[in-house]
């Protein structure tokens, strides 16, 4: 039997989360393992049924919906900050409209990577959890984001044809946490941090979007990431109180740091450089123009209700994963203060309830409909 990784690398404070090698089966189907399952995820397993959707059914997302790339932003043209400064002042209308919608693709194309991202990492969670409880929620969410994959890449294909390469700095990141045999890196890296900034990315593009079909299928996604999310926050609920100060301050720092590096994944320029070059722009010039159009003005334009990294802080608050040590770091871009005072209520909760009632909806048709064919 090959030897489990020790317990302070994994931080874990809940038998629900104890891990064996990737490796070691015989783990799995040792029979005194089996009667120790946790009944802490029972309720969001049991949900499922609930938030079930198809995206290969047009009942559920018809991919057929045009939509003319070349006349309409799928966001509005606000919404860029590369296309309200003076380096692309002369550019006209139409050519305003398909930049956006090119580095809209590159925002979709890395949706869907990370998506991926998701799909691996609860795959592996599923070869090192103990737990037949968390390793059926690990199984269950790995179906769930298998469909985000297709989903995400059905609506690509269908408004450009291929995605757009991952990012550099993404990239790196998932594969990072997809291999480790970390297990707060896992799972504060994916369904704390990346699950937070997806849900805060949906609501904004729910908001905000032009394209009917991709409204539909952010909130669709929602419906899922809203219970991936009260996974991560089972483990903190269950974790973080119980970890000694060296620990936290580890949890911390590490937590800290991936923000930032999300922060500056999503906001550099020169990551889809070929897409301005494309386009007849200087990369060095355009973030430049960019700086100075949004100097003093970024931080209050972060504080909307739909930031993405609005919702990504605040999940970190509400899970105690923020101490006065590491505060001023997300306080330079996000109002901490109000966040504190707001509850655990996240922005994206009221549409994906929205959504799980127009699933309901359909399922209930759906399943009178297979019941009059079998009578």
């Amino acid at each position: 039997m090959t030897a489990q990784a020790p317990a302070e690398a994994h931080i874990t404070r809940d038998p629900a989360y104890e891990t064996v090698a990737p490796d070691d089966f015989a783990a799995m189907v040792a029979v005194e393992r089996y009667p120790r399952r946790s009944d802490a995820f029972d309720a969001i397993i049991g949900q499922t049924h609930d938030h079930f959707w198809d995206p290969h059914n047009p009942a559920y997302l018809d991919f057929a919906q045009p939509f003319d790339l070349d006349r309409e932003p799928i966001m509005p043209l606000e919404r860029f900050p590369e296309l309200n400064c003076a380096a692309t002042a002369h550019l006209d209308a139409a050519t305003k409209i398909r930049l956006a919608n090119q580095i809209q693709r590159w925002t979709m194309s890395n949706i869907l990577h990370g998506e991926q991202g998701a799909l691996s990492l609860s795959a592996s969670l599923c070869d090192i959890l103990l737990d037949p409880g968390a390793q059926e929620y690990a199984a269950n969410q790995a179906r769930e984001e298998a469909r985000h994959v297709a989903a995400f890449s059905r609506y690509i294909a269908a408004r450009w044809g291929t995605p757009a390469p991952v990012g550099p700095v993404l990239g790196g990141f998932l594969d990072d946490i997809v291999k480790s045999p970390i297990v707060y890196k896992k799972l504060i890296g994916m369904q704390m941090l990346l699950e937070g900034l997806a849900m805060g990315a949906f609501a904004g593009i729910h908001a905000h979007t032009r394209d009917p079909l991709l409204k539909r299928l952010v909130q669709l996604v929602m419906t899922d990431e809203a219970f991936h999310h009260k996974f991560g926050k089972i483990w903190a609920d269950r974790t973080i109180p119980r970890l000694s100060r060296d620990e936290h301050e580890r949890v911390e720092d590490w937590a800290a740091e991936v923000f930032e590096m999300l922060l500056f994944n999503l906001s550099s320029l020169a990551q889809r450089a070929y897409i301005y070059e494309a386009f007849g722009l200087d990369v060095a010039v355009l973030r430049d123009s960019v700086r100075e159009a949004f100097s003093g003005g970024r931080k209050n334009a972060l504080r909307e209700g739909t930031n993405i990294f609005r919702v990504l802080v605040k999940t970190l608050l509400n899970a105690g994963i923020v101490s006065e040590r590491t505060i001023h770091i997300y306080a330079a871009w996000v109002d901490v203060e109000g966040l504190q005072g707001e509850g655990d209520a996240m922005i994206g909760d009221a549409i994906a309830a929205e959504g799980i009632d127009y699933l309901r909806a359909i399922n209930a048709m759906r399943r009178t409909i297979g019941q009059k064919a079998v009578a």
